[in-house]
């Protein structure tokens, strides 16, 4: 059965969901359970040189110490963390800065595809989710 982000029956551990022909893809559910919350930063990464564009760079060095992965476009990444978000919102500025800041009840397509060396863990992103907000 696939995943739904609403019905928790339908949730698995990461192990089982990768090994399973149900749905499409692989994803994480974000619940009010546990305060993880996805940035999802839209068009980081230039294609010409592979390289963050200055707006993500920024948002990733505030982040710190977190699990942070490429996305499905290959030009985007999700950063994971702990903060309180119960209600996302988009963000877009002139400066090119296209983020989602995600909470309960969404479901992220994950790749797995880590960016550069990130850890494995999971680190407060309060401050960098509160200054996005705040912006």
């Amino acid at each position: 059965m696939a995943a739904s982000s609403t019905d928790p029956r339908t949730w698995s551990s990461y192990k089982d969901a990768v090994a399973s022909s149900a749905g499409v893809g692989t994803g994480f559910v974000l619940s009010d359970v546990d305060d993880i919350v996805c940035l999802d930063l839209d068009y980081a990464v230039d294609p010409m040189t592979g390289r963050l564009k200055a707006w993500a760079a920024a948002i990733v060095r505030d982040a710190g110490d977190t699990f942070t992965e490429i996305s499905q476009s290959g030009s985007g990444l999700h950063i994971f963390g702990y903060a309180n978000v119960r209600h996302g919102r988009r963000i877009r500025r002139a400066d090119g800065m296209a983020v989602e800041v995600y909470g309960a009840g969404r479901y992220i397509a994950v790749t797995g595809n880590r960016f550069r060396n990130c850890p494995n863990a999971l680190a407060d992103v309060t401050d960098v989710v509160t200054r996005i907000l705040e912006g």
